[in-house]
């Protein structure tokens, strides 16, 4: 009956440019009203094919659950449907929430074996979809740990609860890591002021607002983790910080796509200070322990596999690790270079070029040969923007595809804009082996979140981080200016005449303290 009145009636078209005045506004709310009664047997469909949860159990066997309202105990799932749906659909034009929702509940009720290989008819239908082998399972894995934890904990919650507040409580422990990332970049005063920006920007906000339950919400903390880790281990040479970088990137392939980002970053980071001159022993730990552990650890995940040693998008990380092993010969050898300096330089321009040549031919037979996958489809179009449009329009019908328009840079970062430019100048102006990371993240974020409209999100935190950056070192240099002016003033007001002179044959000379020239963007 319901099915056929669904049928039969149609939903009234919003047409709000006849009757104005006092008689639209009448006609308007007696469309919605309209509306909504006819969307009501919509909600009763979908109800029906929600799983079985718990408290809904209790309830059908005639334990009412103190927590639900009076009226949702006559149909528990209805109550479900009205709660739970609106927060976790939040973005009504995608469906990721719910299905990361109800693939938690199938984990935190069968277990982690059962999903890892759980087969569910009810995606891709009718084909069906092998959950274990075709998503990143970081984000359920994520949340069931959190429930359980809080179970443990004898605290009485739903698992619906802590997929809604997974994305808010990881917001919030991303603008911890943002302070102490600041803090390795500059100092504590940028790690206050990029904690103080991530939480605010809303490039980020859209991302992790309660109800967001999709892979976003966990995947920035991760990410920024991971470049934090791997930055500390740059800075201090140590082993620990190094093996922590890997499995931060472990936890980022376990959560998103976007970990590619990082496996191209980090080499392209390392072969800039090769290049420069900039290379050590640092760099060296640092990297090889970060790129072996970690996709070692990356092919444990079903649906990445071997595609660190058979994907065309990973084969950068590998050719800067041999590269990198070739580079180290001469500082393994330091103890000779005084007796064998030419020798020893032969041999490492000829194993460079030996290394090279092998390293060409490899890559070049195993993509002839098939071993080697070419990049995909959305790689290209982050390095040819027009190639998606050309060659696959599926991609570039998407669109959080498209490119980004000025309206949305402006919307998203709002007085970000006007201070990365300065916190670049002071970057350079003070370069180290972290400000170089920083600018490189910041330059080829904001390069592909111009050409992709949803990657405005991976260029937020490095936006966060580059204005903090210039807000504290413009701070800190006004302090310093006005603290110089009120002890000069103070130290001519008590010496008097002789004080003023000496003062001013300083100033004469030109040794007096100059005004900082760091605000010429102010």
């Amino acid at each position: 009956m319901e099915d056929s009145y669904l049928i039969q009636r149609k939903t009234p078209t919003l047409d709000f440019h006849h009757n104005g005045g006092q008689n639209g506004g009448r006609q308007r709310r007696q469309i919605w009203i309209e509306f909504n009664r006819i969307n009501l047997p919509i909600r009763l469909l979908q109800a029906r094919s929600l799983p079985q949860i718990p408290e809904a159990q209790d309830q059908a066997a005639g334990a009412p659950d103190p927590g639900l309202h009076p009226h949702s105990r006559l149909h528990p799932r209805l109550h479900h449907q009205a709660l739970q749906c609106p927060p976790l659909r939040e973005h009504d034009h995608e469906f990721d929430p719910y299905f990361n929702y109800r693939t938690t509940v199938f984990l935190t009720e069968k277990g982690f074996y059962e999903f890892w290989n759980w087969f569910d008819s009810e995606s891709w239908y009718p084909l069906g979809r092998i959950i274990g082998g075709t998503l990143y399972p970081g984000l359920m894995v994520t949340a069931a740990l959190i429930y359980s934890i809080i179970r443990f904990l004898r605290f009485a919650v739903h698992i619906r609860e802590v997929c809604v507040l997974t994305a808010p409580f990881f917001a919030s422990n991303t603008t911890i890591v943002a302070y102490f990332f600041g803090k390795e970049l500059w100092d504590s005063g940028a790690g206050l002021v990029a904690a103080a920006l991530i939480a605010i920007c809303p490039g980020y906000i859209s991302r992790s607002v309660a109800g967001s339950y999709d892979n976003e919400g966990v995947a920035i903390f991760a990410l920024l983790l991971t470049f934090y880790l791997f930055v500390k281990a740059v800075n201090t040479g140590s082993l620990a910080w190094a093996l922590a970088s890997a499995f931060g990137y472990f936890y980022m392939v376990s959560a998103w796509g976007g970990y590619v980002f990082i496996i191209n970053l980090i080499p392209l980071y390392a072969m800039v200070l090769l290049i420069t001159g900039r290379y050590s022993m640092r760099l060296y730990v640092a990297y090889n322990c970060m790129y072996i552990l970690g996709m070692l650890l990356a092919m444990q995940i079903r649906f990445v596999g071997f595609q660190h040693v058979q994907s065309g998008e990973h084969m950068a990380a590998m050719g800067v690790f041999f590269l990198m092993q070739v580079s180290n010969f001469p500082y393994i050898h330091m103890h000779k270079i005084v007796h064998y300096m030419v020798s020893i330089m032969d041999n490492v321009l000829r194993s460079t070029i030996f290394a090279v040549g092998v390293g060409a031919i490899a890559l070049g037979v195993g993509t002839a040969s098939g071993y080697i996958s070419p990049w995909t489809g959305r790689f290209y179009s982050l390095l040819d923007p027009t190639y998606a449009k050309d060659h696959i329009p599926i991609i570039a019908s998407v669109s959080e595809h498209q490119p980004t328009a000025w309206s949305s840079f402006m919307f998203d970062f709002h007085i970000l804009l006007f201070l990365f430019p300065a916190g670049l100048y002071f970057c350079f102006k003070r370069l180290s082996d972290a400000t170089i990371f920083i600018v490189m993240y910041g330059l080829t974020s904001m390069y592909f979140a111009g050409v992709m409209v949803r990657l405005i999100l991976v260029a937020t935190p490095a936006m966060c981080l580059i204005s903090a950056i210039a807000v504290s070192a413009t701070i800190k240099n006004l302090t310093q200016l006005v603290r110089t002016k009120s002890k000069v003033a103070h130290t001519g007001s008590t010496k008097g005449t002789t004080s003023g002179k000496a003062s001013s044959k300083v100033s004469s000379s030109g040794k007096a303290l100059p005004v900082p020239l760091d605000f010429w963007y102010l």
